[in-house]
């Protein structure tokens, strides 16, 4: 049996949808040895009797990913190590070998910061109700040892048939040529983008694509507009056509147009969406509570089933299993495909825009246009003593201009004539997140002014 760890220890590392925390204090490779050898125990009732075990390029990642596969093959499992991968690369390979995976990888987070990514076979995602409170319960007690022989560690490589594989899924044959700028962040999109993109008509204006898990250039977190800035000088500096960035792990993708400016995540939902119904007339596609109500309005006006979910992918990936939905897409950049496991990959994403883009003879600016049918704040952050009495005194102030309120996730107030916004409190963070939608910027800015007047006063 493993030695027993502190509740609050565990706690603070194995989160509502993943591991994650500061190496050396809060993980290391004996915490993480730990992980796997609960990981095994949790899986080995499956038919798979492997894991399969992905990194992206932090200093960190080649030692813990090495103790995590250890913590498995001493339960008696045999590990597949695919090296360095992309987070969706790791789902790749978990549907594809239909076992059970686990990718290390903090995403966006600083460089002292690592963690997992758990599925199970295929690509189905662990979190604290389907997996991790179980592991977290099993690291606090100790994790039992495995009376059998080992299993054995093995390594293969999986780049070239995700490439393929993305490349089965889109339409490609149509294209024009396109100059194309990426932003890797120094994260695992320099490994992917070359192996996905490189047989396509593009020239590829690379940027940042040194795998560096210290990011020396800028953060690998394009949901902020800080980290943006390099891409759209970089598209206007090479011409290009479309500039895409990555996060950290290549998980999800933002879009730039051949002006600079970034198209929106919910644009580029209402894109990917136009596309897979013009393939599946009536199909049903999952939208998050913040993604921009143009993308509820378009599938409707496609003949499909629109469905409204809370925010986190989790939820996304549960409705997009029960409902059968053929895409599913998020503010926060993460695209799911029902023909990728129903797992989340900003590559198939990006190969969608690409092609909707190669096909046309307009710009992107021109393409997207129609998708941009109201103005949005983004989500706006303020940390407050109490969310549950800030909540209530926006609520109040509202009452009387309120045509309705749900309660789906936070609050989502209706405001009529196409205006509304969400209050949600962080599950991890005294935080209040706000995101406000109306038709012209003007209507957006006076919201947020006199929301945040309550919220912070």
């Amino acid at each position: 049996m493993t030695v027993a760890r502190s509740a609050e220890l565990v706690g603070a590392v194995i989160k509502a949808y993943d591991v994650r925390g500061v190496v050396g204090d809060q993980i290391d490779a004996d915490f993480v040895r730990d992980v796997g050898a609960a990981f095994a125990r949790l899986v080995r009732d499956g038919a798979s009797r492997v894991v399969v075990v992905g990194r992206d390029m932090r200093a960190s990642s080649p030692e813990l990913s090495r103790a995590f596969g250890e913590g498995v093959t001493s339960q008696g499992l045999d590990v597949v190590e695919i090296g360095l991968a992309s987070t969706d690369q790791l789902y790749f390979a978990s549907g594809r070998l239909d076992c059970p995976g686990a990718m290390f990888t903090a995403s966006h987070n600083p460089a002292r910061y690592n963690g997992i990514k758990l599925c199970r076979a295929g690509a189905k995602p662990v979190g604290q109700d389907t997996g991790l409170a179980t592991i977290s319960a099993e690291i606090v007690a100790g994790v039992p040892d495995f009376d059998g022989p080992t299993g054995q560690i093995t390594q293969t490589d999986v780049l070239a048939d995700y490439a393929e594989f993305l490349h089965s899924l889109v339409d490609l044959s149509e294209m024009r040529p396109l100059r194309v700028a990426v932003d890797a962040g120094n994260g695992m999109g320099g490994h992917t983008v070359p192996a996905v993109l490189g047989s396509l008509p593009i020239t590829l204006e690379p940027l940042y694509f040194e795998l560096d898990g210290t990011f020396p250039n800028h953060e690998a977190n394009p949901l902020d507009p800080a980290n943006l800035v390099d891409l759209q000088k970089f598209v206007r500096q090479t011409g290009a056509d479309i500039g895409i960035a990555f996060d950290g792990d290549a998980d999800r993708c933002f879009v730039v147009d051949e002006r600079g400016e970034p198209v929106s995540p919910s644009a580029i939902t209402a894109l990917v969406a136009e596309r897979e119904l013009g393939r599946e007339t009536g199909a049903t596609v999952i939208h998050n509570l913040i993604t921009s109500r143009a993308v509820p309005q378009l599938v409707k006006e496609l003949g499909g089933t629109p469905v409204r979910t809370r925010v986190g992918h989790s939820f996304i990936k549960q409705e997009m299993a029960t409902s059968g939905a053929i895409f599913g897409g998020e503010h926060s950049a993460h695209y799911y495909f029902r023909d990728f496991w129903g797992a989340d990959s900003g590559m198939l994403a990006a190969l969608h825009v690409l092609a909707a883009l190669g096909e046309s003879d307009r710009p992107l600016s021109e393409l997207t246009e129609s998708f941009e049918r109201f103005a949005a704040s983004g989500e706006i952050n303020s940390t407050v003593a109490d969310a549950a009495e800030r909540t209530r005194a926006v609520l109040e102030a509202f009452r009387a201009r309120t045509v309705s309120v749900d309660r789906l996730d936070g609050v989502t107030v209706d405001l009529g004539e196409d205006s509304w916004f969400n209050l949600r409190a962080s599950n991890t963070e005294p935080l209040l997140r706000l995101n406000v939608e109306a038709r012209t910027t003007e209507q957006v800015d006076a919201l947020v002014a006199e929301i945040l007047s309550i919220v912070r006063a």
